[in-house]
């Protein structure tokens, strides 16, 4: 009889939803994280992510294992390969003009859409126009990518159909409620973010080369994102709590400008972290009864009745 409920999916395992931070080179650590769900045999079915998560969560969307990303990162984050990525120019917006990023993205990526991935993905970007968080599933994965990695006053903005978009993280860096909206009904969520004496602000102030004015700056802006984007993530993890948090225990001199050549250290970290809590993982698969489920019922007695999902974003359409 077993067999036959899971069958007609009267019984099965939940949709697992994978949300991953950004945080610069700190977000390295969630191959890590894959590699451990890949190892214990965890599925995941639903991605989100914001900037260097986004960029993460869409390769594995993609198809490439965990082995896949961590080779692909050590390529590109040889000093010879990072410094090709940078197209400095006239203020405009930002330090650096994006279109080797850009190009960059499009050579991993090609021509592929949101609908050409092997798994639903959304990533997280801001509307400088708007004021919104905008989420991007739709349309050019390459272009999204570039979006949500537009760290501002580094990067210019990314102009997608009207919209002045850059990094997703200043009001959404954990997408919680983004992968629950797409069906997610357990969440794990990795969380790689910095804390107050870790951002860029620090280490571009203790770099004599930098002008002060442009040092001076920068540093008071970066302050500025790093309070509006804990607040924000502080709020939303209070809205909308994952089932299961993994915070790597990362190092302090690792943000988003450098970090990016300790590849297999920041996956290291990430494996420790996904470890720790694999038990507690695979208890929240166990098959539950989603015919009870669909009713507004948790559990066989009724004792609970599921939340709704429903969230209210702006979802970018090409």
């Amino acid at each position: 009889m077993l067999s036959k409920f899971q069958n007609n999916k009267l019984i099965r395992r939940p949709s697992v939803g994978l949300v991953l931070s950004g945080g610069g080179a700190r977000g390295l650590a969630h191959i890590g994280v894959l590699r451990v769900l890949e190892r214990e045999g965890i599925p995941v079915d639903i991605l989100a992510g914001a900037s260097m998560g986004g960029v993460i969560a869409a390769g594995y969307a993609a198809g490439m294992t965990s082995d896949d990303l961590e080779q692909k990162s050590l390529t590109a984050t040889r000093a010879r390969n990072m410094l090709s990525l940078a197209d400095p120019g006239l203020p405009n917006g930002g330090l650096v003009r994006g279109q080797r990023l850009l190009a960059f993205f499009n050579q991993e990526f090609g021509e592929k859409t949101f609908s050409d991935l092997f798994l639903p993905l959304a990533l997280v970007a801001v509307d400088l126009k708007s004021h919104h968080e905008v989420i991007l599933c739709e349309g050019s994965v390459a272009s999204a990518l570039r979006a949500t990695t537009s760290l501002p006053g580094i990067f210019m903005p990314m102009d997608i159909n009207g919209r002045r978009l850059v990094d997703g993280g200043l009001l959404n860096n954990l997408p919680i409620d983004v992968v629950k909206s797409m069906g997610a009904e357990v969440v794990i969520a990795v969380d790689i973010g910095l804390t107050s004496n870790e951002g860029i602000g620090q280490w571009i102030g203790n770099h004599r080369w930098i002008p002060n004015g442009i040092s001076n700056t920068l540093e008071v802006f970066d302050d500025c994102l790093y309070a509006l984007r804990i607040t924000e993530q502080e709020r939303k993890l209070k809205q909308f709590p994952p089932d299961v948090l993994i915070c790597p225990d990362l190092p302090k001199n690792v943000n988003s400008i450098v970090g990016y050549s300790r590849v297999e250290e920041l996956v290291a970290a990430g494996e420790r972290a996904a470890e720790v809590l694999i038990s507690k993982i695979k208890a929240l698969l166990r098959p539950r009864w989603h015919w009870l489920q669909a009713k507004g019922v948790d559990h066989l007695d009724g004792s609970l009745t599921l939340p709704s999902l429903a969230g209210t974003m702006t979802v970018q359409k090409d």
